[in-house]
């Protein structure tokens, strides 16, 4: 087995060490209930999961957080949809905060100009938007990142996401009908994005 650092875990599941950002933490809540610990923050000792819906679900159908805490604990009925929402709860507030630091810009015509401009690191779309639109935007994305290429540059691709609704995003920035919105530089903005690719690769595996 390879030697543990502080930044690498052991998965309870598989067995394998791996980075902490490829796993998602659980704890005991004083109820003596098994929750997700989505910042690895809380006290107390841990385990640690592989990060995927599937992988936390497999956990909980093999016991693996009882054997690993050697004892017996509660566990949620549905706690990979629980975890789901708690990372999903995270990115949303992570958006506010974006928002707030002005890093975050809303609607198709002041996307679109951030794309243009270079400026977007995480474009984001509702998945309950009209289609076109959202491939449109993403379409610009895309077409951003190709035209720098060819000019000889070395542009960062901005990822694009679609895991929140529109709903879910109005209430987070303060605002009705948001269908897209993109996340510009800015240290809010970054963390922002490392939430939702975090969130995607969980949705994913």
């Amino acid at each position: 087995m390879a030697p543990r650092t502080e930044t690498e875990r052991l998965c309870a599941l598989t067995r394998e060490v791996k980075p902490v950002d490829d796993l998602i933490r659980f704890v005991v809540s004083p109820d003596d209930e098994v929750v997700p610990d989505t910042d690895a923050k809380a006290e107390g000792r841990g385990v640690w999961i592989s990060l995927g819906a599937k992988f936390v679900a497999e956990a909980q159908k093999k016991k693996a957080f009882a054997r690993s805490l050697k004892a017996e604990v509660k566990v949620p009925d549905d706690l990979a949809g629980l975890t789901r929402k708690r990372l999903e709860a995270r990115l949303l507030q992570s958006l506010g905060i974006a928002r707030k630091a002005g890093q975050l810009l809303t609607g198709a015509g002041k996307v679109k100009s951030a794309i243009e401009a270079g400026e977007v690191i995480g474009l984001i779309t509702a998945s309950d938007g009209a289609e076109d639109g959202r491939n449109k935007l993403a379409g610009s994305l895309k077409g951003f990142t190709l035209a720098a290429q060819e000019a000889g540059l070395n542009p960062a691709v901005a990822p694009h996401f679609e895991m929140l609704d529109s709903g879910q995003l109005g209430l987070a920035l303060g605002t009705e009908n948001v269908i897209h919105a993109a996340l510009i530089r800015g240290g809010a903005a970054q963390a922002a994005v490392q939430r939702a690719e975090r969130l995607a690769r969980y949705i994913v595996n």
